[in-house]
């Protein structure tokens, strides 16, 4: 029987600055063997994720990227996306992607109770980890206007689709958590403390 791996889903910070490029390479990989739009990112937009606590990473006990994925606010924090969902290949089949969009959906919930949370995804098992969080199927224009948010999906092979349509739709669904529909959220000690770090409390 194989034996179960340990990996551990944390805050990511500075010390984790180190896997930027193993980050980017798998996200770049995943791109190509799905055929679908992922917008890409700078190493220096990464690493200021993990500087600001806006990104959480999977690791082994041994230190082995597992995966990652970062939040970002706008609209003066009005909305919050989580983004960038990516599991390493050698650790899918180890629930990651569903601890790690727990951990952001908690990270988000914790600094931003009162943000509308949003997600874009071409991708089905990101829907349906969205919709046990209780995210709901919106349209493009539920979202956030705010142009900078849109000008990371230059960076996608489907952006023409976005223009073509007015931005009224693309690949991918739209989905949204409004708070307002929701009990508060019960917030683990870890995810506090790592913001109590950042913030200097």
């Amino acid at each position: 029987m194989e034996q179960e791996i340990e990996i551990e889903v944390l805050v990511a910070g500075p010390e984790h600055e180190k896997y930027v490029d193993t980050i980017l390479d798998t996200i770049a990989e995943a791109a190509k063997v799905r055929g679908t739009g992922i917008a890409k990112r700078t190493h220096e937009y990464l690493t200021k994720k993990m500087l600001e606590a806006k990104a959480v990473i999977a690791l082994t006990k041994d230190g082995r990227f597992a995966g990652f994925s970062y939040i970002e606010t706008w609209e003066n924090q009005q909305y919050v996306t989580t983004s960038g969902l990516i599991v390493h290949p050698d650790f899918r089949g180890h629930h990651v992607a569903k601890r790690i969009k727990d951990m952001t959906f908690t990270l988000a919930r914790t600094r931003w109770p009162h943000a509308k949370i949003f997600s874009l995804t071409s991708g089905a098992a990101v829907m349906a980890m969205n919709t046990a969080l209780g995210y709901q199927p919106v349209t493009f224009a539920d979202l956030t206007d705010d142009e900078a948010f849109w000008k990371g999906c230059e960076g996608c092979c489907n952006v023409d689709v976005l223009h073509r349509t007015g931005r009224k739709y693309c690949i991918c669904t739209a989905m949204l958590y409004d708070p307002t529909e929701h009990l508060p959220a019960k917030i683990p000690d870890e995810v506090i403390e790592r913001i109590n770090k950042i913030d200097g409390k």
